[in-house]
């Protein structure tokens, strides 16, 4: 078992993201946004950069947090520019060292039953899929703004349909998600019940918490085990069970990368970042005892 996140959180730029996993004692990153772009986006000079920073500091990109067939991607778009990405992405994984990496489903369509181009997404994924696997890498799709995150059973038949795909967990997800195997108006999903239904399925996990100010209509995240996402019970489980893989902390508490209006100044989301970190790491620690 292992620590690592998205140290965009931390800082924009890469040094400041190896600063704060430096400071936590971590050796991993899940890389996301470069001074604002993804990882796989960047420029080739701007990349080779990246690591050679990474390689003297001693820190590992345990996976990609991709934008590939995520959220801003429609099925209803040509798939061009999600194997343009997937392309890039496949070279620097091999670059770096990199087994892991995050992929979606394409976004929600509005207003459309959510059968509507199944086949399609399910045949592009099938294609990411055979994409990486092929270069001895591995997919891991997250439950976010996306068809497999819109319930339990349509992951389970993402699955079903994509044999190959693994599943990267997020616990917070499902607490601002809106249960699309109800009718409207929907309510939100439980974390509980989804992860409790994906988790012989789970590769990797993202660590998030919050909820939900229905007074004000907003979304709320908190320092983990502090929301209504059920992390320490999902934790404990997970290491019951012979969990070994990553806990991958996502704050979202200074910076949230789908929503612009919440950015924070520099010191407060690195320190924001550092105390999560922190945080999880005796989350951890107390589960280990009671276990």
């Amino acid at each position: 078992m292992y620590l690592t996140g998205f140290a965009d959180e931390a800082a924009a730029d890469i040094d400041g993201q190896i600063r704060a996993t430096e400071e936590l004692g971590w050796n991993f990153i899940e890389a996301r946004n470069i001074d604002g772009k993804n990882i796989h986006d960047i420029p080739d000079a701007d990349f080779e950069t990246v690591c050679k920073k990474l390689d003297q500091a001693g820190i590992r990109i345990n996976c990609f947090g991709s934008a590939i067939a995520n959220h801003s991607k429609s099925i209803l778009e040509p798939f061009d520019s999600s194997l343009e990405e997937a392309r890039r992405a496949v070279s620097r994984m091999k670059r770096l060292g990199t087994r892991l990496i995050r992929i979606m489903s394409f976004s929600i369509l509005k207003d459309s039953p959510p059968e509507r181009e199944e086949e399609e997404r399910f045949r592009r994924l099938r294609i990411l899929v055979e994409m990486f696997r092929d270069q001895g890498l591995t997919c891991v799709h997250e439950n976010c703004m996306n068809y497999g995150g819109m319930g339990w059973r349509y992951t389970l038949r993402l699955l079903e349909n994509v044999p190959e795909l693994k599943l990267v967990f997020d616990t917070g997800n499902p607490v601002f998600t809106p249960d699309y195997e109800k009718p409207p108006p929907r309510p939100f999903q439980n974390s509980w019940a989804f992860y409790s239904h994906v988790r012989e399925h789970i590769e990797y996990v993202h660590i998030k918490d919050g909820y939900r100010d229905s007074k004000n209509q907003r979304e709320v995240y908190t320092f983990p085990g502090q929301g209504e996402a059920e992390v320490e019970r999902i934790v404990r489980d997970l290491l019951e069970r012979g969990y070994d893989g990553g806990f991958s902390i996502e704050p979202h508490m200074a910076v949230v990368f789908h929503d612009d209006s919440v950015k924070s100044d520099g010191e407060a989301r690195f320190r924001n970042y550092i105390e999560y970190g922190r945080l999880m790491e005796r989350l951890i620690s107390q589960v280990k005892q009671t276990g």
